[in-house]
């Protein structure tokens, strides 16, 4: 559990307790057939809200198609009674691990897509189902009627027990998704959602992470979906497939407030009575009133409160507390270095490497290497290919030839997480940051791409923190540091993994003078330590500060390497940083 999950997790679930007793006691007073089953109905679309937010809201992998595992859901519960006569006990369970399945199937080909592509490409599976299904003759799938056993196949007479049991599985929903916010599950989802890139390079394996959330949201909408076919007794594609079933789980969530395990419930709880309300006296007068409800509602939340009502709500009627305290963790010894390389090997060792992108050759047979505890600068005027270089170097992109090894161990070939996990930090010309978290979650995430466990990796990352001078910034959101502040938050999370070599784009970019020194102090302090770094940057002062050798690239080739003072002096880097006139009048007036 991450940093004050309890405390967090006992208000919410006291919450949760006392919500669930007066809406079972609203219900238990309610005789009319119909308002009861307006009242059993809000905690299931509240529940596929809830499994449709933990994929969608946490991880911010948006699905259009969510359909998919509530109707393979009922369709399982319903065909297992048809032709089988299993109860709706067994039917159930049976029916999340269905929607299981169906999460691995889905989700195996379609995360390989991402943003608009991947929303796109999830419609489409409801909507394949659906006319198989209607291609297979169950337009129509009415429940049988079990008059001398009604409690073992769930047909009360007494509709209140319907209610009762959806508020059992939303409790048991909502109880999931709050274990899953407050543990480094969620820290996961929400650094892929706010940062994928910085997610990876930090060792998060984030298309391993967004297929177990779409694993439990699956197991969850189907489980919804299951029981609203013992609800209704009878299914027809449409009703469990159809696009206003996917919108249900969308316009709840994003009405109620994405990313917070109260927006679903929110969000059911206002317009799924609203919707069927007016279903029911309007139907026959304006037909398809529930794709109004909905589509009024998506317009209303946009323009008056884009975050979702809980969110504007928390915000305008509660003053957030003041940030947690970095808790002293000082009994807690810090992570080993890792073991010193014999004598010999350099920490890293590149020969050959090429990259192109068409006809561009941006990365051109460059090798070099850099000794255990060495700060190797890498410069170059701008488009000479150093980001280029990095990206090959922890898996962003793939290389056309060549090899680099980490200690003696081939780097090329693997995934980005994989090569944060081998010992690479990464930071990032631009900082990439999760501004809505904590500075203390944003380092702690680089700790969890380790594989520290909760305790090591809430030590390693106070550790870092106070590395970087930041140990008083622990509770504030990334979003409110200044630019020197992410600069040095982003090395702490590259420095909370305990990397053998840290890999460092520009980050004194965008600081000023005075910025630059507190920096290359901490890089100092890193040198000490004997940390092994690689540096991107195009202040020289700096640069001649705190680098060991230099490296320096111009149209993707080594231009030039050697010691500081010697690389500024060579005639053809001044020629590539400014030109042959410059040059050529510098020369003139030397003479």
């Amino acid at each position: 559990m991450r940093q004050g999950a309890g405390p967090r997790l006992k208000k919410h679930l006291t919450a949760l307790a006392v919500v669930s007793v007066v809406y079972l006691g609203i219900s238990a007073f309610v005789t009319n057939s119909y308002y009861q089953l307006i009242l059993t109905l809000v905690p299931i679309w509240a529940a596929f809200g809830v499994s449709w937010n933990i994929l969608s809201g946490y991880g911010g992998q948006l699905s259009f198609g969510h359909a998919s595992f509530f109707g393979i859901g009922a369709y399982t519960v319903t065909l297992l009674l048809v032709h089988f006569g299993m109860t709706p006990w067994l039917g159930i369970p049976l029916a999340m691990v269905m929607g299981a399945v169906a999460a691995v199937i889905i989700g195996t080909p379609t995360f390989r897509l991402r943003g608009h592509y991947f929303a796109l490409s999830m419609l489409a599976y409801p909507l394949a189902i659906l006319y198989f299904l209607q291609y297979l003759g169950y337009q129509e799938v009415s429940f049988p009627m079990q008059r001398e056993s009604p409690i073992l196949y769930m047909e009360f007479s007494d509709k209140r027990i319907y209610t009762l049991i959806a508020m059992v599985m939303l409790i048991a929903s909502v109880i999931v998704s709050l274990i899953i916010e407050n543990s480094r599950f969620g820290l996961a989802l929400l650094a892929i959602r706010q940062n994928e890139l910085a997610a990876e390079a930090a060792g998060i394996d984030a298309r391993g992470w967004k297929m177990r959330s779409l694993i439990v949201s699956g197991i969850i909408a189907a489980a919804a979906g299951g029981f609203y076919a013992c609800v209704l007794l009878v299914v027809t594609p449409d009703s469990v497939f159809g696009m206003i079933v996917s919108a249900q789980a969308v316009v709840v969530t994003l009405f109620g407030g994405v990313a917070s395990v109260w927006g679903p419930l929110i969000g059911a709880a206002i317009l799924v009575p609203l919707s069927e309300t007016l279903q029911a006296e309007l139907g026959s007068v304006l037909p398809g009133i529930q794709g109004v409800v909905y589509g009024a509602a998506i317009i209303a939340i946009m323009l008056w409160s884009p975050d979702g009502l809980f969110w504007t709500l928390r915000d305008r009627w509660f003053k957030p507390k003041a940030p947690e305290p970095i808790p002293d963790l000082g009994h807690l010894s810090p992570p080993p270095r890792p073991v010193k390389l014999a004598a010999g090997i350099p920490m890293l060792k590149v020969e050959g490497i090429s990259r192109s992108f068409g006809g561009l050759r941006a990365v051109s047979e460059v090798s070099f290497s850099v000794g255990e505890g060495e700060i190797l600068g890498i410069i170059g005027p701008n488009g000479a290919g150093k980001t280029t270089l990095f990206n090959l170097l922890n898996g962003v992109l793939s290389a056309d030839e060549g090899s680099a090894e980490l200690a003696g161990q081939q780097m090329l070939g693997r995934k980005t997480f994989e090569v944060c996990r081998m010992g690479i930090g990464r930071t990032f010309q631009v900082v990439r940051s999760f501004p809505r978290a904590p500075t203390i979650d944003n380092v702690i995430v680089g700790a969890y791409g380790a594989g520290l466990s909760d305790q090591d990796a809430l030590a390693s990352a106070v550790r870092a923190l106070h590395m970087v001078g930041l140990q008083d910034q622990a509770g504030i959101a990334a979003g409110q540091l200044t630019n020197k502040q992410l600069r040095l938050m982003e090395l702490a999370r590259a420095l909370a993994g305990n990397p053998r070599l840290l890999l460092l784009d520009e980050t004194l970019a965008g600081l000023g003078r005075d910025e630059c020194n507190d920096v290359l102090d901490v890089l100092d302090r890193l040198r000490d330590e004997g940390i092994t770094i690689c540096i991107i940057e195009h202040t020289m002062h700096a640069m001649l500060r705190i680098a060991d050798r230099f490296v320096v690239l111009d149209h993707g080739r080594v231009l030039a390497t050697g010691l500081p003072r010697d690389v500024v002096e060579d005639d053809a880097v001044i020629e590539a940083y400014l030109g042959k006139k410059w040059l050529a009048r510098q020369k003139a007036e030397a003479a």
